[in-house]
């Protein structure tokens, strides 16, 4: 799952495993950057307010920790046959990185392929919502973190780097609008999971 901040993945990600569980799916739920012990120490280095982190050093950050991520806890999930359900991924770097800080989508794409050699997403639910609404349910959250700081100029940026890869990618990224209520929102998700993974939850229950 991916969008900029506010957008509601945190209260939606629930709903998407709660869903997959139903259908009988073996679900592992992680988030980057974290997930590892390393990842989550990278995290809060990241995301502290009193860091001064340059834009490489930011990506080359995000994919250390993705690197531990993806071999020490979504490779070997994966090779067990569960679903791994993530709080963001590589489109992340895209679209924060690679558009936000204005690094680029072909050098953030050469360490995508040097780190993950060809591990991507199956399917990416893309949340889409205003900066009004994103802005104001980040609001209600807590204290912003050293990236939520940016202004609003760095977020429309991400925004259409977001946008850019899932016009890129449309079979992978679908879009939800994320600006109704949460019930509105949650149903639009099952109704994607159901469009776009139905043959693969047979599957999983069949097997």
């Amino acid at each position: 799952m991916e969008g900029v901040e506010g957008v509601g993945k945190s209260t939606l990600l629930p709903v998407v495993k709660d869903f997959l569980v139903e259908q009988g799916v073996d679900v592992l739920h992680t988030r980057e950057p974290g997930g590892t012990q390393l990842g989550e120490q990278l995290r809060d280095v990241v995301l502290n307010t009193d860091q001064e982190i340059v834009p490489k050093a930011e990506l080359l950050l995000m994919f250390a920790a993705r690197a531990q991520h993806a071999e020490k806890v979504i490779a070997p999930a994966l090779a067990k046959g569960k679903w791994v359900l993530c709080d963001r991924f590589t489109d992340a770097s895209f679209a924060y990185q690679g558009g936000g800080r204005e690094l680029g989508e072909d050098r953030v794409a050469i360490i995508e392929q040097w780190v993950l050699e060809g591990l991507n997403a199956d399917l990416t639910l893309l949340l889409d919502a205003s900066r009004e609404t994103s802005l104001e349910r980040t609001k209600r959250r807590r204290e912003f973190d050293r990236i939520e700081t940016e202004g609003d100029e760095f977020f429309e940026k991400v925004k259409l780097a977001y946008l850019d890869r899932a016009a890129s990618y449309p079979e992978r990224i679908k879009i939800i609008d994320a600006n109704p209520d949460f019930d509105t929102v949650a149903e639009s998700v099952r109704v994607q999971l159901i469009e776009s993974c139905g043959q693969w939850l047979s599957a999983a229950v069949e097997s």
